[in-house]
């Protein structure tokens, strides 16, 4: 498909995911703005450490926040992706955040149950749906937005409300200058790589070429690794491809000892390096370069994206933010509405009956 045909892209995109897309700066901005006015009680401030019960990308925005601001807090913050609890999610000494935005994810909600059971401080951030009711039930918190999309399509509220709540627990520092960097640099993104910007100037879309026919696999070190995952989960729901995410420096140790079979695939991968601009340890960078010409050497070529912006919030959220537009990208050149995930519906539709 020509990726400068605008009409077509409207014809495909019936639900509008390029304006949730093009709106995440407007997301960020707002549950930043939001979360410094919600309800937070004195006492959620003392606990010695935070769990976040969360699936999809909802999961990966605690991935994020985590890695944000890992060498400024000094609790652990741990992510939850089943619908069971770790022993230590227990006592009023364990924050747990209940993370969905329709509020009716059934692993969520059987976590936040748990964690009402065990005594825990529970706080939910949702739009809508049960999670709300079902925490105030408990006596927990709720933190709610007002915005109606997929659930995918919420990113920048729940990373923006996760980034104030921490602030606001008095964990770290103020980030207000972090996200107004991260807001900027992603309104620059809508800017240059936005469907208006023809793929002779538009990078994303460049790449995203590169990916059609092949398996997309992308590899993150440190604080990027969950902005790799982030580009592999967007491309498999808006793209609806196949994609894989690795980790620097753990790969090296494992995956790069497999790409030699079977020969027929590997030149049907798509290999993009998500590099940070600054603050990686000078062995990664090391590691970068050799993993490089290694595969190189086996005949595989990558792209290499170096994350801009000062701080680890700014090239974390305008890395991912590129990532979207890619996966965007992907749907319209293998023509397919980005929104539409028939086979998880089909899944949920099996396990509701």
């Amino acid at each position: 498909m020509n990726l400068n045909d605008l009409a077509h892209f409207a014809e495909l995109d019936k639900s509008n995911m390029r304006v949730h897309i093009d709106g995440f700066s407007q997301q960020l901005e707002q549950a930043w703005s939001l979360g410094q006015t919600l309800t937070l009680p004195a006492q959620y401030k003392r606990i010695e450490r935070i769990v976040i019960v969360a699936v999809g990308d909802a999961a990966i925005a605690g991935d994020m926040l985590a890695c944000a601001v890992a060498e400024m807090c000094n609790i652990p913050i741990i992510i939850n992706r089943a619908y069971d609890l770790p022993a230590y999610a227990d006592g009023q000494s364990t924050l747990v955040i209940a993370i969905d935005h329709s509020g009716e994810m059934e692993e969520v909600l059987a976590a936040a149950s748990l964690a009402d059971a065990r005594g825990t401080k529970l706080l939910a951030i949702t739009s809508a749906g049960k999670l709300a009711q079902q925490v105030e039930a408990a006596g927990g918190v709720v933190w709610q937005y007002e915005y109606e999309a997929l659930p995918r399509a919420a990113f920048g509220w729940q990373i923006g409300l996760l980034l104030a709540l921490v602030v606001r627990l008095g964990l770290v520092r103020d980030l207000s200058a972090d996200v107004a960097e991260a807001i900027e640099l992603t309104q620059r993104n809508t800017a240059t790589i936005g469907i208006e910007a023809s793929v002779v100037k538009n990078p994303a879309k460049r790449l995203a070429g590169q990916m059609i026919g092949r398996t997309p696999i992308i590899y993150g070190a440190g604080y990027l690794c969950p902005v790799a995952r982030y580009w592999k989960a967007q491309l498999n729901n808006n793209g609806k491809t196949m994609a894989q995410w690795e980790e620097l420096p753990d790969l090296n140790h494992n995956v790069i000892a497999g790409m030699n079979f079977p020969k027929p695939l590997m030149v049907k991968v798509a290999l993009v390096f998500l590099v940070a601009g600054s603050g990686e340890h000078e062995r990664v960078q090391k590691r970068w370069d050799i993993t490089r010409e290694l595969y190189l050497q086996e005949g595989l070529a990558s792209d290499t994206l170096k994350a801009r912006g000062k701080s680890v919030l700014a090239q974390m959220l305008s890395t991912a933010h590129f990532g979207a537009y890619v996966s965007y990208y992907v749907a319209m050149a293998y023509e397919v509405d980005p929104s539409e995930t028939p086979l998880i519906m089909e899944m949920q539709e099996k396990l509701r009956s």
